[in-house]
């Protein structure tokens, strides 16, 4: 079923949930989804609604246009989306290839509402798996030396392919403050949940040797503070000393993948709202 995707943020106060209802009932919009947070600590308030376009006389912009006097009334951030237009997702990877492969297996499989126009490396070794379900492959190294002209190749592919979205699904490079800037909010990372006790390389060895109980991933959206960005989804599994490094790698694989695809569903489907650096999730 199409919907229209109404979402809110604004300083809390009396009479937001009433004044939209009433605009939507002016409108016969029948609400299939709603959702509401208001947030004490900062004074704000968070609201998602799913509305069926059918029921309503107008198309998006035809609701943008209705609907603005209230936004600027409120001083709402506000969004509406409609579910029929799907968002156009490049995914990003290196040489691990278990979050990319679940990734296209869930597209492949219709789990994930997306068009995926392209994926961009810094290696070739995936190619052949991309290829198979018939997107494009695009081969982009880094060179130390120069990571600035690879990344305006990276740039110029993002664009030509009109994404919405970025997901770095095991993307091993760090992405210049441009293109961060220019995503705000819409490059999405995966990530072990060891930082910052177990930073830098083989974090799993460091967590083995720490004894550790709990493994896990986190999703994140990513800014131009590294792995600072804000939080949409987190995971664990619980191990044991009986666990071997390699079977602390395989769990781990398993958390992070599962974790990314949650994150990423939760965007597609605008259910992730940003203040500050704090998400308020209406899953």
């Amino acid at each position: 079923m199409r919907t229209f995707r109404l979402v809110i943020a604004c300083p809390d106060r009396v009479g937001i949930v009433a004044k939209v209802s009433n605009f939507l009932a002016t409108y016969n919009g029948w609400i299939t989804e709603a959702s509401h947070h208001s947030d004490n600590q900062n004074g704000w308030f968070f609201m998602r609604h799913e509305i069926r376009a059918d029921s309503l006389p107008f198309d998006l912009a035809g609701f943008r246009q209705a609907f603005a006097p209230i936004a600027s009334e409120f001083a709402m951030e506000w969004q509406v989306t409609d579910s029929a237009q799907k968002k156009r997702v490049v995914l990003m990877a290196s040489r691990e290839s278990h979050c990319l492969a679940d990734l296209l297996h869930r597209w492949h499989s219709n789990e994930l509402d997306c068009d995926i126009p392209c994926v961009i490396s810094n290696h070739d070794d995936l190619r052949s798996m991309v290829e198979w379900h018939g997107i494009a492959f695009h081969h982009v190294p880094v060179d130390p030396q120069n990571k600035q002209l690879a990344f305006a190749e990276v740039s110029r592919l993002i664009e030509t392919s009109q994404a919405d979205v970025i997901v770095l699904a095991r993307y091993m490079q760090i992405l210049p403050q441009q293109l961060c800037q220019a995503f705000a909010k819409r490059v999405i990372n995966i990530h072990h949940s060891f930082l910052p006790s177990f930073v830098g390389a083989k974090p799993y060895h460091q967590a083995s040797l720490r004894g550790v109980k709990l493994i896990g991933a986190t999703c994140h959206y990513v800014t131009e503070e590294l792995d600072a960005g804000p939080i949409i989804e987190q995971d664990v599994a619980r191990v044991t000393h009986r666990d071997s490094i390699e079977e602390m790698v395989r769990l781990g694989k398993d958390v992070e993948k599962r974790v990314l695809a949650r994150g990423l569903r939760l965007h597609l489907e605008d259910r992730v709202l940003v203040h500050d650096n704090k998400t308020v999730l209406f899953d």
